[in-house]
């Protein structure tokens, strides 16, 4: 009987080493935190605060850019910040906190204070 049982872990020795080399490749080889996003370069980069109010045409165009959006989103807008450049370009940051999420909306304008650009995206979360 003990003879018989050698044999059998012998025969079988070779499929528990291949098997358990497998199991540690697959857990090392594991991660079980979720993926780092690639970090968004910031729209903002080489503006800075506004040294003043922005022109009329700037406010008429954010202010009609807020009433596109959904009621809710409309209801948590608020308009942050205003920032330039030394090209004459201009910026209007929105914040919405909406379902614990925090959104920046980025309008930003030439120097003849025309939308160029749009950019909407997650900054963060808040707690409940």
């Amino acid at each position: 009987m003990k003879e018989m049982i050698m044999k059998t872990l012998k025969k079988y020795s070779n499929h528990f080493g291949l098997v358990l080399a497998l199991c540690v490749l697959a857990i090392s080889g594991c991660s079980c935190s979720a993926p780092k996003p690639v970090p968004t370069p910031d729209p903002l980069a080489g503006f800075h605060a506004a040294s003043k109010n922005p022109e009329q045409l700037i406010i008429d165009d954010y202010q009609s850019y807020i009433k596109t959006l959904s009621p809710d989103e409309q209801k948590y807008a608020t308009v942050d910040y205003f920032f330039e450049d030394g090209a004459g370009r201009h910026a209007v940051e929105i914040m919405i906190t909406l379902n614990h999420t925090n959104w920046r909306h980025i309008l930003i304008y030439d120097k003849n204070d025309k939308r160029i650009k749009t950019i909407k995206y997650i900054s963060g979360h808040s707690a409940s």
